[in-house]
């Protein structure tokens, strides 16, 4: 069974035992979540799309909390001389689906 399910704001695919990066949410490790945002669910060939939801959840369990790489952001302006560099590193959380329920 597949589901699409909005997490954090941002949509992801979703199955069982999957193991997901998604933005960081509240919570420690080894707490279990859930979500009842799912979109579209494929289950056997049907796919049942929601208007605008479709009635369930996702359960899933935080596995662990980290950062990213360090992303550059460079700023320039043509002929000014001005130059900048930020830079940040993304906060997520790794989860696992444990189960999907429809």
């Amino acid at each position: 069974m597949l589901a699409i399910v909005e997490i954090a704001g941002k949509q992801f695919p979703v199955s069982k035992s999957d193991t997901v990066k998604v933005p960081l949410l509240k919570g420690n490790v080894g707490d279990s979540v859930e979500f009842d945002k799912i979109f579209v669910t494929e289950n056997n060939g049907t796919t049942e799309i929601g208007t605008p939801l479709i009635p369930g959840k996702v359960n899933a369990k935080i596995l662990e909390h980290g950062q990213d790489k360090k992303i550059l952001v460079f700023h320039k302006k043509r002929r000014k001389g001005y130059s900048k560099l930020n830079s940040h590193r993304v906060k997520y959380t790794k989860i696992e689906i444990t189960d999907i329920n429809i």
